[in-house]
């Protein structure tokens, strides 16, 4: 057992080990370990969370495979498995897996990624065990049954209708195909109608054979439990599936963290909608996720468009009326990243909202921000941060992140330590970047050309590219 400081980064190494004597105590004293870590037989990763007091626990199984995964011809698929995988193994029904949660009082769900796939579930800490015994026989032994995939077939191209109904989900879809162009992070998580109308169930299954693998699961856990236990029911779950676990075997490879060539589509893109409200996003490339400036770019986000004191929604909100919502956000991949500003406006407002937004940040990058306002966003971010790890689900989440996104685990402290060493240059200087590149504006509304969008002055600096109308 290796014991680590609190205040230093912890690597977590694609190494074999065992369940109990060669676990890592990634975080913590010998005496009363938080977070611990194994590689099992077949390259499983298993890192879990006591929470001492908790009567729940939240478990995941994380495979490492996202939309941005998937082949010519796949496309839409590991969506698809997320559903398919609910619907039955060889030793459950779909009514079996629903039911061993629902008799306990528990809660389970999934969620598909752009570059991961979890299956996880809340229980009481005395169900843990039957919790990682049914995910485990989902990821292991999905039936994939023909017809129960063209019952589900209809079911996802309702979701995508339904995500398709909401203007705000379709700028957000639209924004970020625009930003990240033919790079495969640009393709939407559900796949297009098309795509899976498309896809026939060998591409589904073959998709679920390449990726559905021991060296591939990362399994994550917080709150009342036990390390060794959990290691334990994993290893006796896996076996009973009849899974490779060859005892050499090493994780699969992280992705690489090299940042892509984006060749976007910058400038302005107008998406016609019979609607009241014009949705609108105006932003550009950014950083990866393990990019040293990801606590600047956190507290950047406070200051501008993270709370209702944030200049944003001060300025656009509260002294001119002008929105309901209004925020900025980034979102960061393994090569690639975004960031962007929102806001819902009448549609006869949003050239001058624009204007606003693209004001904002350029007023951030030639002003910086005052000393009121870096700690204000700080203690922002640091209150959120302590209470939300209150939660045995976040908890569990951050374990997922860190061993598939950047190998390595900062404890609380250090992440505290690293946001409240964020200072007012540093954040200048991102702004400034952010404003200088290629910009991008995506706006949902009821307009047949951009110019019904009003007054467009400012909104690209020297020069505006062509607009382009969908």
């Amino acid at each position: 057992m290796t014991d680590t400081g609190r205040n230093v980064p912890v690597e977590l190494p694609l190494t074999q080990g065992s369940s109990s004597d060669a676990a890592m105590l990634v975080a913590g004293t010998p005496g009363g370990a938080l977070v611990r870590r194994s590689v099992l037989p077949g390259g499983v990763r298993v890192l879990t969370e006591a929470m001492p007091g908790q009567r729940s626990a939240t478990i995941g199984f994380w495979v490492g495979v996202g939309s941005r995964d998937e082949a010519e011809g796949q496309h839409g698929s590991t969506h698809f498995l997320e559903h398919l995988l609910f619907k039955g193994t060889n030793r459950r029904s779909a009514l079996d897996i629903a039911a061993a949660f629902d008799e306990v009082g528990g809660e389970s769900n999934a969620a598909t990624a752009k570059e991961n796939t979890c299956y996880y579930a809340r229980v009481l800490d005395t169900d843990l065990p039957m919790a990682i015994d049914v995910i485990a026989d989902m990821v292991t032994s999905a039936v994939i049954d023909p017809d129960e995939l063209e019952q589900e077939r209809s079911v996802i191209l309702e979701e995508i209708a339904m995500d398709s109904d909401d203007p705000a989900d379709v700028a957000h879809e639209k924004f970020v195909e625009a930003v990240f162009g033919s790079h495969s992070l640009g393709r939407p998580i559900g796949g297009t109608p098309e795509a899976i109308m498309a896809v026939p169930r060998e591409s589904v299954l073959d998709h679920y054979r390449r990726f559905y693998r021991p060296e591939e699961l990362v399994v994550t856990a917080a709150g009342g439990l036990d390390h060794d236990s959990v290691c334990a029911l994993v290893s006796e779950a896996l076996e009973r599936s009849g899974w490779p676990l060859a005892a050499d075997a090493s994780p699969v490879a992280r992705r690489t963290t090299a940042p892509a060539a984006l060749v976007g589509t910058g400038g302005l893109q107008v998406i016609r909608r019979a609607v009241e409200q014009a949705n609108v996003l105006v932003g550009c490339p950014a950083m990866t996720a393990t990019d040293d400036r990801r606590f600047v770019m956190s507290v950047l986000n406070a200051v501008l468009g993270g709370g209702m004191s944030s200049r944003l929604f001060q300025e656009i909100r509260e002294k001119r009326g002008l929105v309901y919502s209004t925020y900025s956000f980034s979102a960061s991949y393994a090569d690639a990243g975004y960031f962007a500003m929102y806001a819902g406006c009448s549609p006869a407002k949003t050239g001058q909202v624009i204007g606003l937004l693209t004001a904002e940040l350029e007023r951030l990058a030639s002003e910086g921000i005052s000393s009121a306002e870096l700690r204000r966003a700080i203690g922002q971010l640091s209150g959120g941060m302590v209470l939300s790890l209150e939660d045995s689900g976040s908890r569990m989440s951050r374990l997922g992140r860190a061993e598939l996104v950047s190998g390595e685990f900062l404890g609380l402290d250090l992440t505290l330590e690293r946001v409240n060493a964020v200072t007012a240059d540093q954040i200048q200087l991102l702004a400034g970047e952010l404003a200088a590149a290629p910009r991008t504006i995506t706006v949902v509304g009821p307009f047949d050309g951009d110019a019904e969008l009003g007054p467009q002055t400012g909104w690209w600096g020297a020069e505006r590219p062509n607009s382009a109308l969908n």
